[in-house]
């Protein structure tokens, strides 16, 4: 029987690479939200039954998929950001792929995705963002209205950042701002239900590379049919493979 994912571990977190039966070249790297996590045999993306089928799709396009713990709860921290580098690097040393990588992020993991997109533009094909938490400053102001999970929230980011919770607090929290590159990005940003409220994260972000001249392209949805968007999201990918 032939593997079809392989666990292994970079330093202190384990990741998982999903193979697929007939490769078309081209990797995508997944960083998830803060519940989401990879194990020594599973991951969440393995077992929640939506991102399973997305998973299948784009391994049955021939993608070969990565997915990383990364620290957990990260909340964009630079650890998680330096982290995601060097499993990219990883990758390459073991996978012959193509030089230039898809991006799939969901919740937190945009703020990974978003560094990424800022720091290492030329090793990135295109972007794809689902529910995405984009504005960690606004987020901070918004959780302050619940005190219960304002004090979850106090302590994450305070353990992700290497710093105390007095400090977490009042720290100057990175906000949205406009890219200076050319690599597509698209959000899928759900209307209902989501944790990361679109008008502080997704609009916002949309709005801001407007007016840096960087087009985002922006699709909002109920959910009802989420096969609709795992095919929108692999026409994405396909559209910018044209140039190898």
């Amino acid at each position: 029987m032939k593997i079809t994912e392989r666990f292994f571990k970079v330093g202190s977190e384990w990741n998982v690479i999903h193979l697929p039966y007939r490769p078309n070249g081209f990797a995508v790297f997944i960083f998830g939200d803060r519940n989401h996590f990879v194990g020594e045999e599973s991951s969440f993306w393995m077992q929640h039954h939506g991102r399973n089928q997305l998973l299948t799709s784009l391994r049955n396009q021939g993608y070969t998929l990565v997915n990383s713990n990364l620290f957990g709860r990260h909340w964009g921290s630079e650890k998680a950001v330096h982290y995601a580098k060097q499993l990219i690097h990883y990758v390459f040393r073991q996978e012959i792929l193509n030089e230039k990588i898809h991006l799939l992020a969901e919740g937190t993991g945009a703020l990974v995705a978003d560094e990424l997109l800022r720091s290492i533009p030329d090793q990135i094909r295109s972007a794809a963002m689902l529910n995405p938490c984009l504005d960690l400053q606004a987020q901070h102001q918004r959780e302050k209205d619940n005190k219960f999970f304002y004090k979850q929230f106090i302590k994450e980011i305070a353990d992700s950042y290497g710093i105390s919770e007095r400090e977490a607090a009042d720290y100057p929290f990175k906000s949205i701002s406009p890219y200076h590159n050319l690599v597509p990005v698209h959000i899928w940003q759900r209307l209902n239900g989501s944790s990361y409220p679109y008008m502080i994260h997704a609009k916002t972000f949309e709005e801001r590379q407007k007016k840096g001249d960087y087009q985002v392209g922006l699709t909002l949805h109920l959910f009802d049919h989420p096969q609709r968007i795992y095919s929108a999201i692999a026409h994405f990918f396909k559209r910018h493979e044209k140039v190898l």
